[in-house]
């Protein structure tokens, strides 16, 4: 169920004792098939960790043999000294595993700021530790290994037809679109170039991971991988891949929704009959990024007058005063006026759907968030102590 379960991948995740806890904190996933095609989408945020700036040169030429994550610290704002820290991790792990360092993805999540010597010694034990151990049983290790405020290990894999997909993930805070914020590995063992697959991951990343908005920040970190080893020896349509690899990606996206920090709810946001698709992604935001939604959510309130306020500072085409919203299958405002009374929104259920319709056009697009909570602002208060 994790990114082992295609052919000729392994993973390991072990403690190197960057994390407090003594948790796992150290990961690889290896790709021992024929073909070496790697893929990546990574974080828009202009201020981008050292890992980030490392592995987005090493995808370039469409070959990774290896990505190598660690928790418990970001190495982002540690100046060169950090950036010469990606770099010798991907050494370590080259040299171990007898492959070019220039073809190996390294991933960091934790603590922006956090990434001196101490760190630097404990990564680069952790890779060797983490090489001593790969397995072909390895993924779900690896999963609990890039764990942060995680509660629980993501993983997923789909089988079609003789080749497979599998996936881990971590994220639960810091949670929102361009791309979304965690960490997620993708593996295949379906034969794919790597121009199909590098179009391929965008495609599916824009349908799932950039429409998981939780909390509107943006991670320094953000990195979503696919490899491609082509040791099922099928070369799979291209549509048919399209479509797992989506369903695998929006499966993994769920679960980071489903673990978002201090969620008492889980809002999914569909917007239909609008002009186009970037109308009905810009107005499921608007509303998915309203503290005062949110809060109303929290308090099982089916306040629908701040979701047409939300909607409202859109640039989208729709006439406000001709909206409906239903909330868990109840409609409680039509052509922007009151419906069905309040009382009949049954909103203790953690899964809560709001349904946008905007009546001007045939595209939609769902966005995913949470509840704003008092727990999630405690968890975040004291994220760094």
């Amino acid at each position: 169920m994790s990114v082992t379960a295609p052919q000729g991948f392994e993973a390991a995740g072990v403690v190197a004792g960057l994390k407090s806890t003594g948790r796992p904190d150290v990961a690889l996933v290896v790709n021992r098939g024929p073909r070496k095609v790697g893929a990546a989408v990574f974080t828009s945020n202009r201020a981008k960790a050292n890992p980030i700036i490392w592995s987005q040169e090493v995808v370039k030429d469409g070959v990774v043999e290896a990505v190598v994550l660690n928790s418990g610290g970001a190495n982002c704002f540690t100046g060169p000294f950090g950036f010469q820290t990606s770099h010798l991790t991907a050494e370590r792990a080259a040299e171990l595993l007898g492959v070019s360092a220039g073809d190996v993805v390294v991933c960091s999540t934790g603590l922006i700021g956090t990434g001196d010597e101490v760190f630097r010694g404990k990564v680069l034990a952790g890779v060797e530790a983490g090489v001593a151990q790969l397995s072909a049983d390895g993924g779900q290790a690896a999963a609990e290994a890039i764990m942060t405020t995680d509660t629980v290990a993501k993983t997923v894999a789909v089988s079609r037809d003789g080749w497979t997909i599998g996936g881990m993930a971590k994220g639960a805070g810091m949670l929102a679109p361009g791309l979304a914020t965690m960490l997620v590995v993708l593996t295949t063992d379906a034969e794919l170039d790597a121009a199909e697959a590098h179009a391929l991951l965008r495609r599916a990343t824009g349908a799932t991971f950039d429409r998981l908005d939780s909390d509107g920040c943006m991670s320094t970190n953000d990195q979503v991988t696919l490899l491609a080893n082509g040791a099922s020896g099928i070369r799979p349509d291209l549509d048919d891949f399209a479509a797992a690899l989506t369903e695998v990606s929006d499966e993994l996206a769920r679960k980071l929704q489903d673990d978002a920090e201090g969620a008492s709810h889980a809002i999914s946001i569909e917007v239909v009959h609008a002009a186009s698709e970037q109308d009905a992604v810009e107005v499921g935001r608007a509303v998915a990024r309203n503290n005062l939604f949110k809060a109303a959510i929290f308090g099982n309130d089916p306040n629908w007058g701040r979701v047409l306020a939300a909607i409202g500072t859109t640039r989208a085409a729709f006439d406000p005063y001709d909206v409906d919203v239903w909330m868990n299958g109840v409609r409680v405002c039509t052509a922007g006026g009151p419906d069905r009374p309040r009382e009949e929104v049954d909103l203790a259920p953690r899964a809560t759907h709001v349904l946008i319709d905007l009546k001007v056009g045939e595209a939609a697009a769902t966005i995913r968030t949470n509840d704003l909570t008092h727990d999630y602002v405690h968890e975040n208060s004291a994220y760094s102590s």
